[in-house]
């Protein structure tokens, strides 16, 4: 931890062996008794103990007045970013009937890049190469999966491949991603203050950010309303957008859009919005962690259009499980699918794809 978040460690000094370590993702404290981490990809339970609940729930009224809200009867739930970036989460009675929960999610130092994705064994030489020409295409892109798969990691490593020369909009609910390119602008929502005022949300963000003249427009997670706005965006010129979005599957990506873009309440016939949704979408690339641990890039797909009313996907590389060890251990490997239909807008700008013959 840093020096701007060293009082963590003072209120949270029961665990702070596990704050300092770099294999530790998340820590999670079940009330002052039962505390979890995630290291190296697997939740292990701790001998970590907070004294009392009293202890634990100063600790978190502690964290939320660091930052400048409120954590009380009143307000139960706090989700916050710390100086360091990384996130905090708490509740406490009477939404939380055991007592103060309280979870970390820190915030990671490295940049993650898609060599070292392919470093990780997380995707194939073959996968790095059609999500290189996915991004240099300018193919509107949605990273999937559910919590905890890596989709902002993945979100992350996909923008380093940007081209410097492009004006990137990074719009956020907590500030989570890391761009190298020069050209970033970065906004985080802001949540009300104690007398309910101030809110600004991701929608507001996205509809500000139109105004500003992006070229790539980067969301950290898409989870209501605002989806209809980035369809839009994407349908409109902006063009080589991304963001993530919880999902279990390529296609189940983008029925939660749809459904996200219902939110929004502008009425829209059904085959209308998904029209929307198979013409602004271009690929989907779906995260998944396996039994083991590990987190991978399951599949890689591209939208294609829409057949009687009804999504369909092209998949174009996926992984395939062949075995679970009793240990948790997980063999399989990935298998190339179908040629994505980009193939000779890829040799014009002379980008390398895999071999499909």
């Amino acid at each position: 931890m840093n020096d701007n978040s060293s009082f963590l460690v003072l209120f949270l000094a029961p665990v702070k062996e596990y704050l300092a370590d770099d294999r530790v993702s998340e820590i999670l404290i079940n009330g002052p008794g039962q505390i979890y981490i995630e290291r190296n990809g697997k939740l292990e339970e701790t001998p970590a103990r907070f004294a009392s609940e009293a202890q634990l729930k100063a600790a978190a009224v502690n964290i939320a007045k660091s930052v400048d809200r409120q954590l009380d009867e009143q307000h139960p739930d706090l989700d916050a970013r710390l100086p360091d970036g990384s996130r905090v989460h708490a509740t406490i009675p009477p939404i939380s009937r055991c007592g103060t929960i309280l979870s970390i999610r820190k915030f990671k130092k490295d940049m993650l890049t898609i060599d070292k994705l392919e470093e990780y064994g997380s995707i194939p030489r073959e996968g790095a190469l059609l999500l290189n020409a996915i991004v240099k295409l300018r193919k509107n892109t949605i990273v999937s999966g559910g919590t905890s798969s890596g989709k902002t990691s993945v979100l992350n490593a996909l923008s380093g491949l940007i081209p410097e020369n492009d004006r990137i909009l990074v719009l956020e609910d907590a500030s989570e991603l890391q761009l190298q390119q020069k050209h970033c602008v970065y906004f985080e929502t802001r949540k009300p203050d104690k007398n309910g005022q101030g809110e600004f949300s991701i929608r507001e963000l996205v509809i500000a950010s139109l105004r500003l003249r992006p070229d790539r427009l980067v969301i950290g997670e898409i989870r209501g309303g605002e989806a209809l706005d980035l369809l839009q965006a994407m349908n409109t010129g902006h063009s080589g957008s991304m963001s993530t979005i919880h999902a279990n599957s390529p296609i189940d990506a983008l029925s939660r859009m749809e459904t996200c873009a219902i939110l929004s309440g502008v009425n829209l016939p059904l085959t209308a919005l998904r029209m929307q949704v198979a013409s602004a979408i271009n690929c989907v690339v779906h995260t998944m962690r396996l039994p083991d641990g590990s987190r991978k890039i399951v599949e890689i797909a591209e939208v294609l259009p829409l057949e009687n009313g009804e999504y369909r996907l092209r998949s174009l590389l996926r992984w395939e499980t062949r075995s679970v060890s009793p240990d948790g251990t997980v063999s399989g490997g990935f298998v190339l699918g179908e040629e994505p239909t980009f193939r000779r807008d890829a040799e014009l700008l002379h980008l390398e794809l895999p071999d499909y013959r």
